[in-house]
C-alpha cells in the first residue's frame, strides 16, 4: 500500500509533530510494502523540504501558489486528496493538530475513505484490514477502530510516536494540482501568533497553574519554572475565566488537550473536564495542600504542600541542577 502524509508548516518551518507523522508514515509504508509520498503546501525552501527525506519520504510534492501561503481548509482539502490519487495512495496521514483535525475528515469523504483521528500506536494490519489505537472518553479508555475502508485517512496525536532519522533523501516534485472558486469560499484574513511562547500543543514538557495561586500576580514563579525547564505554561479554566491568564493557556476538555512528557499541575484540584485534556500526558506531577485533590488520584506523582513553599524549592532544585551540567 503506498502512503501519502501531509507534512504541515508554520511560516515556512517545520514543527516536531511534522517529522512524527513523517516517521509514523514511514513505518506504516514499511509494514504495508509501499512507497511514501509527502505533499507540503505553502512557500517552504528547498533545504528545508529535503529535510523531510531523512524521516522516510522518497518523493515530496511541494505546492506553491500565492492563494495557498496560509491556511485555506477546503482547498488544502481538495489539494491532498487530489496528491492521494496521483500516487494511488491507500493510506493518508495526518498530524492530529488543529490544522489536521479541520482537514481529515474532509480528506477522507473525499477519497470515500475511513477516518481514524487521535492514533496512538502504528496500526495493526491483516490483509487489507487496519486496527488503529486510540483514545475514547475523554482519554479515560482506549479504542481499538477497525478500518476495512479501501483507502485509510489516519491523524497521529502528538507526541505519540518518536521521530527516526533513516538518513534516507527524498526527491522533490512541483505539484500543480487544479482548484476552483468553491475551494476558497472561506478565506482567513489574518492570523497572529505568539512567537514569544513554546505552542501548547506541541509541547514536551507543560507547567500548569490553578486557583491554588491565588491571583495573577504570583504567577511568575509558574513562568520562572517553565524557563528553567523549558515548558509551555497553561492553566485550569476558572484562572482564564477570571482573567488571570490568556485563554490560549485553557488546557482541559473546553480548551487545549496537551499529551507531553511531563506535566506539572501546581494549584489545580483537578475537576473532571481539566483531566480530560491532560490524561495522554505520559508522567504527571501535582502540588497541591489538599491531600483529597482529584488530581491525586491520576498524579504519577505528588507533592502535598503550599505551592508558594514547594515551587520556589524546586526552581532552586533545577537551577542547581543546569548549574551542574
Amino acid at each position: 500500500m503506498n502512503v501519502l502524509v501531509y507534512i504541515e508548516n508554520i511560516t515556512g518551518k517545520f514543527k516536531k509533530s511534522t517529522y512524527e507523522v513523517v516517521s509514523y508514515a514511514a513505518a506504516i509504508a514499511k509494514q504495508t510494502g509501499g512507497t511514501l509520498t509527502a505533499v507540503s503546501i505553502g512557500n517552504v525552501e528547498a533545504s528545508t523540504l529535503a529535510e523531510i527525506g531523512k524521516y522516510g519520504a522518497s518523493k515530496i510534492l511541494n505546492v506553491q501558489q500565492d492563494a495557498l501561503s496560509s491556511f485555506v481548509n477546503q482547498a488544502y482539502a481538495s489539494i491532498i486528496s487530489q496528491a492521494a490519487k496521483s500516487v494511488d495512495a491507500s493510506v493518508v496521514v495526518l498530524s492530529n493538530t488543529f490544522t489536521g483535525k479541520g482537514l481529515a475528515p474532509r480528506v477522507a469523504v473525499k477519497l470515500a475513505a475511513g477516518y481514524v483521528d487521535g492514533a496512538l500506536e502504528l496500526p495493526t494490519i491483516t490483509g487489507n484490514s487496519f486496527s488503529v489505537k486510540r483514545g475514547a472518553f475523554s482519554g479515560k479508555a482506549f479504542a481499538n477502530v477497525t478500518l476495512n475502508s479501501a483507502i485509510k485517512v489516519i491523524t497521529l496525536s502528538p507526541n505519540a510516536y518518536q521521530i527516526n532519522d533513516l538518513g534516507t533523501t527524498a526527491t522533490i516534485e512541483d505539484f500543480n494540482p487544479s482548484t476552483g472558486a468553491h475551494d476558497f469560499q472561506t478565506m482567513v484574513k489574518e492570523i497572529i501568533r505568539a512567537s514569544d511562547k513554546i505552542s501548547l500543543p506541541d509541547a514536551e514538557l507543560v507547567v500548569s497553574g490553578g486557583r491554588g495561586l491565588k491571583g495573577p500576580e504570583n504567577w511568575g514563579m509558574i513562568e520562572e519554572l517553565a524557563s528553567l525547564l523549558g515548558a509551555a505554561t497553561g492553566c485550569s479554566k476558572p484562572v482564564s475565566d477570571s482573567g488571570w491568564r490568556p485563554h490560549e493557556e485553557h488546557v482541559g476538555q473546553t480548551g487545549i488537550a496537551v499529551a507531553p512528557n511531563l506535566y506539572i499541575a501546581i494549584g489545580i484540584s483537578g475537576a473532571i473536564q481539566h483531566l480530560a485534556g491532560v490524561s495522554a500526558s505520559k508522567v504527571i506531577v501535582v502540588i497541591n495542600k489538599d491531600p483529597e485533590a482529584p488530581f491525586f488520584k491520576v498524579a504519577d506523582y505528588g507533592i502535598v504542600g503550599d505551592a508558594f513553599e514547594v515551587v520556589p524549592q524546586l526552581i532552586e532544585a533545577v537551577k542547581v541542577l543546569k548549574a551542574q551540567a
